[in-house]
């Protein structure tokens, strides 16, 4: 599997696995040996790099992950996520307070059956506590040997900004697509000024590009079709590779639960298009506009603003 280099040195498959959909948002699930089956498949396939978080199933995620790949663990890059306030068995809020943080990062290792996190995100931006003393104390365990990289998610270039003066960033994980653009207004500069990697989070825009989501079919995602077929190809592996086009520190995540699926997004680290192929893609973007919130008011609430 082709790689990519996150940050200054975190090392990855071009092209990542977001286990998410293994344990929450995507029913149905797998039963569990078979979800083991598929992440360990995953590995002899050529995929080193996994993304969890200790809020996808309230840490069945995790748990899954750490059961599924301890035996490899040399061989992989795990990166998984705090940030939030559990009460009784549910996410009640956002919580980055230090004492938090360690308490998070002590229960990820644990589930995760590792002693150390490849890389540490904060799952979303807590309003309440500045996040110098977020990257602060992810220095401090930095320096202690339990986490090796951190990471921000759905942040603002100013709070990336911010965060790296205290603690490199290695990587920014938001949503970017064909489907999904605001990153391109400010963020990816920033990452490529900074030296920081950008993480894609539904690469596929929720499938709505693939035409995995049947209903409200888009112009966009029929014009991704039929420009695909033309160079028998799959859409997802069109869409993930225009990415890839981007920015050579961009790494897509698609998430999936078949071998069959993680083979064709896996494959589109080699798909080789021309220079007018891609600008064949700029026109159908330009010509197709998406419009629409992509998350509930609550979710988007949760999100800091670019």
């Amino acid at each position: 599997m082709k790689k990519r280099i996150l940050g200054k040195d975190l090392e990855v498959s071009a092209i990542g696995l977001d286990c998410m959909g293994l344990s929450q948002s995507y029913p149905s699930f797998p039963e569990r040996e078979e979800e083991i089956r598929f992440l360990r498949r995953s590995v002899e396939m050529g995929q080193t790099f996994f993304d969890t978080s200790e809020a996808y199933g309230m840490g069945e995620n995790e748990e899954l992950v750490g059961e599924a790949l301890a035996s490899v663990r040399n061989q992989i890059k795990i990166a998984t996520k705090f940030g939030w306030d559990f009460q009784d068995g549910k996410i009640v809020g956002l919580d980055s307070r230090p004492a938090t943080i360690r308490r998070a990062v002590e229960a990820s290792l644990h589930r995760l059956r590792t002693d150390y996190i490849d890389l540490y995100y904060q799952h979303r931006v807590d309003p309440k506590v500045p996040v110098e003393e977020v990257a602060g104390t992810v220095s401090e365990l930095i320096k202690e040997g339990k986490i090796l990289h951190f990471g921000l998610s759905q942040a603002s270039v100013n709070t990336v900004r911010r965060a790296h003066a205290v603690c490199p960033v290695t990587a920014v994980q938001s949503e970017y697509s064909m489907w999904y653009r605001v990153p391109e207004d400010g963020m990816l500069s920033l990452c490529e000024e900074l030296g920081i990697g950008f993480v894609s989070i539904s690469p596929l825009g929720k499938g709505f590009l693939t035409g995995t989501v049947k209903q409200d079919a888009q112009a966009l995602a029929k014009a991704v079709t039929e420009f695909a077929r033309e160079r028998r190809l799959d859409p997802a592996q069109v869409v993930l590779a225009w990415l890839l086009h981007q920015k050579p520190f961009i790494v897509p995540i698609p998430g999936t639960k078949t071998e069959t699926r993680l083979q064709e997004h896996m494959s589109a680290a080699y798909v080789e298009l021309t220079d007018s192929d891609y600008d064949k893609l700029d026109e159908l973007l330009a010509e197709h506009t998406v419009i629409g919130e992509r998350y509930s008011e609550t979710t988007e609430s949760m999100t800091d603003s670019f």
